[in-house]
C-alpha cells in the first residue's frame, strides 16, 4: 500500500514502429497486455514475397532503369492496397465486436476500446 504522499504509478501507452510500448511513470516499460502488442503488418510469407520482388527491382535498375521505377511504383500502390485492405478487415472485425445493438455490455465496450486503441497504434506506426 502507498504511504501518504506517495505518487499513484502512472502508465503511459506509446506507439512506435516496433509496436505498442507500455512505460509507467517511472520510467520503465511494463509490459503490455496481449491485445495491446502490435502484430506485423504482413505475415512473414507475405513480406518475404514483396522484399524479394523489391530486391528483384533494385538488381534491374542497372539494366533498365526506367522499368525498374516504374515496377517500384507498382509495387509500392499494390503493397498500399494490401495494407488498406488489412486494415479495412481489420476495423470491420472490431466493428463487428461491439456493434450489435443496445446489447452489448460496458465490459465488451472497454476492451473495444482497447483494442481499437491497439489498432489506432498500428495506424500511427505506418
Amino acid at each position: 500500500m502507498a504511504g501518504v504522499g506517495a505518487r499513484p504509478q502512472v502508465r503511459a501507452v506509446t506507439a512506435s514502429s516496433s509496436g505498442v510500448r507500455v512505460v509507467s511513470s517511472a520510467g520503465t516499460a511494463a509490459a503490455p497486455a496481449i491485445d495491446e502488442q502490435a502484430a506485423p503488418l504482413f505475415s512473414l510469407e507475405e513480406a518475404k514475397d514483396f522484399r524479394a520482388r523489391w530486391d528483384a527491382i533494385q538488381v534491374s535498375f542497372v539494366d533498365e532503369p526506367r522499368q525498374a521505377v516504374e515496377q517500384a511504383d507498382n509495387l509500392v500502390a499494390v503493397t498500399m492496397k494490401r495494407l488498406a485492405e488489412m486494415f479495412a478487415a481489420e476495423r470491420a472485425r472490431l466493428e463487428g465486436q461491439w456493434d450489435r445493438g443496445d446489447n452489448v455490455s460496458t465490459e465488451d465496450l472497454r476492451l473495444a476500446l482497447r483494442r481499437y486503441r491497439s489498432f489506432f497504434g498500428r495506424l500511427l506506426s505506418v
